[in-house]
């Protein structure tokens, strides 16, 4: 047992520096992919590994690397190609969850949901540089969409907070109440067909409606079905945010909105296999998203929901095999980058 004490501090500070260096801003960078990024790298490390022997023997040229080297690393560095320059909106990879980010400026963005955990979204919206978020939105208090709302908060201002309706279920509830806590962000439902402009983005509340039913217990569809569901309009794009609506809240829609096109569709609820896809296939969008974590219990995306989009003409991306996901503008279509 003294052995195993004995060690446990001798490793301490090995765990101690790791930890600390895995925090600063540069612990991680992007590289490309493909046979010639491969090849750079090689000559890249080779290089390092012949030429630092000989900068270190000698005290100056040692002591300059070291101060060059420090200073990269508190300089965040942002990853090659992202995020991609005009990106309109991001899908985070939260794993199995839903965060958005619409970007309303230089360093601004509407966050829509937090996913499950609060690093995620934390180190997406760095990687996105965002740290003012005018409005940000909780669809729904199931945990993949909220239990990571403390990371939207992390050395962020949020100006105003939506959430749905219904105040179910409790847990999740708890958890916001919990992040906002020191933030002094009042939540509020979010209005009845509201609309608000923030910089260039339009953003409409299209559900719930004054008239749809959002009582209940707050497990499963009813608290799916009070999923706030928004329509975005950016630099000439139309995109459908549709939180975990269910196929009876998305029938309601269908009449609602009938004739509604859009460039890109969030797809409800992880791409379940329980969609109107009559519905979603009207909407003619030409990029579907999808927020699913790799090998989930649930069969999300379901195969029959990601065939019936494709059939209609869609593209869809999913975060488990693309990683986070940007829509840009190009030529008044989307078009898409992934990380």
């Amino acid at each position: 047992m003294v052995a195993g004490t004995l060690a446990t501090w001798c490793v301490a500070w090995i765990i101690a520096v790791a930890r600390f260096g895995a925090g600063l801003p540069t612990a991680e960078v992007g590289w490309a992919t493909g046979p010639l990024a491969l090849v750079v790298l090689v000559v890249a490390c080779a290089a390092i590994a012949f030429l630092a022997p000989r900068v270190l023997r000698h005290p100056v040229t040692g002591v300059a690397g070291c101060l060059v080297l420090l200073a990269v690393a508190l300089v965040r560095l942002p990853s090659p190609g992202w995020p991609p320059a005009g990106w309109v909106l991001v899908m985070c990879d939260v794993g199995q969850g839903d965060a958005l980010a619409v970007r309303t400026g230089p360093g601004s963005a509407v966050v829509v949901d937090a996913g499950p955990d609060p690093d995620l979204v934390d180190d997406c919206l760095d990687r996105l540089e965002v740290d003012d978020v005018p409005l940000a939105v909780i669809t729904h208090f199931h945990a993949d969409h909220v239990n990571g709302v403390e990371g939207v908060f992390a050395g962020r201002r949020v100006g105003e907070l939506w959430t749905s309706r219904l105040q179910d279920p409790p847990e999740g509830v708890r958890v916001l109440g919990e992040a906002i806590g020191a933030a002094g962000v009042v939540p509020v439902p979010a209005p009845y067909g509201a609309t608000v402009t923030i910089g260039e983005v339009r953003i409409q509340v299209l559900w719930p409606t004054a008239g749809s039913d959002t009582r209940g217990p707050g497990d499963g569809s009813t608290a799916n079905d009070a999923s706030v569901v928004l329509l975005v309009e950016s630099h000439g794009l139309r995109l459908l945010l549709t939180g975990d609506i269910e196929p009876e809240g998305q029938d309601q829609l269908a009449d609602d909105l009938a004739g509604l096109v859009i460039d890109v569709l969030k797809v409800p609820h992880h791409g379940s296999r329980y969609q109107d896809l009559d519905w979603l296939r009207t909407l003619h969008a030409q990029v579907a998203l999808t927020s699913v974590g790799a090998g989930n219990d649930y069969g999300h995306p379901a195969t029959a929901t990601v065939q019936g989009l494709e059939d209609g003409g869609t593209e869809v991306y999913r975060t488990d095999r693309d990683g986070s996901v940007a829509v840009v503008e190009s030529g008044g279509e989307a078009a898409v980058v992934t990380r």
